[in-house]
């Protein structure tokens, strides 16, 4: 099975949270997709981390380096599309991107973040649960 995930999950993972066992537990032997803006994304949440004092430069490479292992398949967005849900839903166009990618492959959507889980369920994106 495929499944959209969003930069949360790929953050817990690579920074061990506590969701990161069950993250794993859910994709394992699973395809990963993601938005092409993925790494982007995750390069700015790993500095906005840094600028807070969350986060080492050391652990910031190191982060990096495991994010960039885990296998996803990054898929080109209908950015149009996916403004046109950002105004709708009154987001950030990064959280639109997963939407639109999990609403365009008929995907459902792998996130920790409750506001895009809301989103998705208003959506009819189904979850990974």
């Amino acid at each position: 099975m495929k499944m959209v995930a969003d930069t949360s999950a790929f953050l817990a993972v690579v920074l061990d949270e506590p969701e990161r066992e069950w993250i794993i537990n859910q994709t394992v032997g699973q395809e990963l997709v993601a938005p092409e803006v993925l790494p982007f994304e995750l390069g700015n949440a790993l500095t906005a981390l840094f600028k807070r004092g969350r986060l080492a430069p050391a652990d910031l490479t190191t982060a990096w380096n495991a994010a960039r292992s885990i296998p996803v398949e990054l898929r080109s967005v209908d950015i149009e599309v996916a403004l046109e849900l950002a105004l709708k839903l009154n987001i950030y166009a990064y959280d639109a991107y997963f939407l639109e990618c999990a609403l365009n492959s008929r995907l459902p959507l792998l996130t920790l973040d409750r506001g895009l889980a809301n989103n998705a369920r208003n959506l009819a994106i189904p979850l990974v649960e």
